[in-house]
């Protein structure tokens, strides 16, 4: 299927962030760098011949775990799996919470994962997408909350499969965690099924000309091919993958914004005019597929461009992109940095998480949804087309060459393996792919 077939790398280091310890909440980075430096200075890793098992095990998170013990931390610990939620104060376990409901998996709600932070705190939070109202809500990022059973404005609880992707919890649990939980207390949520996988692997290596690669199983984390994984290079339009998941998860995507002169950039194929009116979820069919530069600009003005590139440094921390740094939504920028390292973290998340962003890369049309017609959207990702392709993004520039990021389903032993591969500053990317 063309060079490498194949790429890994791990997704727990999307705990590697996992926390934001602070005695006093302007102090939360600094403690976490500190915790971080600490725990390097502890394992003392040997990066220079880097594995999967090296870099990412699953007694990992339990380092970082205890580090947050030791230096006394409160923060909250939400399995996803097990549904599950637990409140740490100064480092010690003070009670245990059952998750009543979570965001249906594989949903466009489907309840993220990463380190966040309680962002505000309300006793009686009204949400407009669901036309609810929610007992005792914490907001930890975007539109997603941890709160009590919600209940429509004339009073009537909602169903028990009634979910938009927060955490919920019995109003009596959720009253009880909010007097406890102050704003700025850090919250790690995972899914403990991520280290349940113990596929093997026999391989041979191809020869690849590219700056740096990777080819990796999204499930058991092993690493067939690999290439500098820790240097930061320019991905192109790969960006678009986190702008993406931004507007995902902080934009009400059936909101309706008309295009503006100053959307109508560079890009390859321009699309867009003036005047017309798009929503947010039909702007992803031409940034995901054509690599639009014009629908990363006006999906930024829902936030405005500032605190929409702020948001995607935000999540990309969230999820362990250590090293990532954006300063536009689309990539034009050589200052659209990350590692490979970053880059599996980010393509992990989407495969678990947001599996529906990879669904219109890969060229799904839901019809249903979009009020535009797309009969002439060219999809110009790698693979387009192939059986096995699940998603991905391409990208190309001057100072990032051409880089690719893609998924693909590969029948190994009679069982399909999802497996990523990355090309970054290649002459070829898709070939290399």
């Amino acid at each position: 299927m063309k060079k490498v077939a194949l790429f890994l790398f791990v997704i727990f280091t999307i705990f590697l962030f996992a926390f934001l310890p602070f005695e006093k909440e302007k102090e939360s980075l600094e403690k976490i760098k500190f915790l971080f430096q600490k725990f390097n200075q502890e394992e003392k890793v040997e990066l220079k011949n880097l594995s999967l098992e090296q870099f990412l095990d699953a007694n990992f998170f339990e380092k970082i775990k205890n580090l947050l013990i030791e230096e006394k931390t409160d923060f909250l610990l939400v399995d996803l799996s097990t549904k599950n939620l637990k409140f740490f104060e100064k480092g010690e376990l003070k009670k245990e919470y059952q998750i009543l409901a979570i965001g249906k998996e594989g949903s466009f709600w489907e309840t993220p994962t990463g380190l966040f932070q309680i962002e505000k705190k309300f006793k009686n939070a009204y949400s407009r997408m669901g036309g609810v109202y929610m007992h005792y809500s914490l907001l930890f990022q975007g539109n997603f909350y941890i709160h009590g059973w919600p209940y429509y404005p004339n009073g009537k609880p909602v169903s028990s499969t009634f979910s938009g992707g927060c955490i919920r919890l019995s109003n009596e649990d959720a009253k009880d965690l909010f007097e406890k939980v102050k704003v700025g207390t850090p919250i790690l949520i995972f899914e403990s099924a991520a280290f349940e996988d113990n596929f093997v692997y026999e391989l041979n290596y191809p020869k690849i000309s590219a700056k740096a690669y990777l080819a990796a199983d999204l499930k058991n984390n092993f690493v067939f091919l690999e290439k500098d994984l820790l240097s930061q290079f320019p991905i192109a339009s790969i960006t678009k993958l986190i702008s993406a998941l931004v507007a995902t998860e902080y934009i009400n995507l059936w909101r309706e914004i008309e295009i503006s002169k100053s959307d109508l950039v560079f890009t390859s194929k321009p699309r867009l005019k003036a005047g017309e009116v798009w929503t947010g979820f039909d702007l992803l069919y031409p940034l995901l597929t054509e690599s639009s530069n014009e629908a990363a600009k006006a999906l930024s003005r829902f936030l405005g461009e500032e605190v929409f590139v702020s948001s995607m440094n935000k999540k990309a921390k969230s999820l362990g992109m250590e090293t990532a740094f954006f300063v536009d939504p689309s990539g034009i920028s050589p200052e659209n940095k990350a590692s490979l390292k970053d880059l599996y973290f980010l393509v992990k998340y989407l495969y678990f998480n947001r599996q529906f962003i990879l669904d219109i890369t890969r060229g799904k049309i839901y019809h249903h949804l979009i009020t535009k017609n797309f009969e002439d959207l060219k999809n110009l990702n790698c693979f387009f087309g192939n059986e096995n392709f699940v998603g991905g993004k391409i990208g190309k520039t001057s100072e990032a060459g051409e880089t690719s990021l893609s998924i693909l389903e590969i029948d190994f032993k009679g069982e399909k393996r999802p497996i990523v591969i990355i090309v970054l500053g290649s002459s070829n990317a898709c070939e290399e792919s």
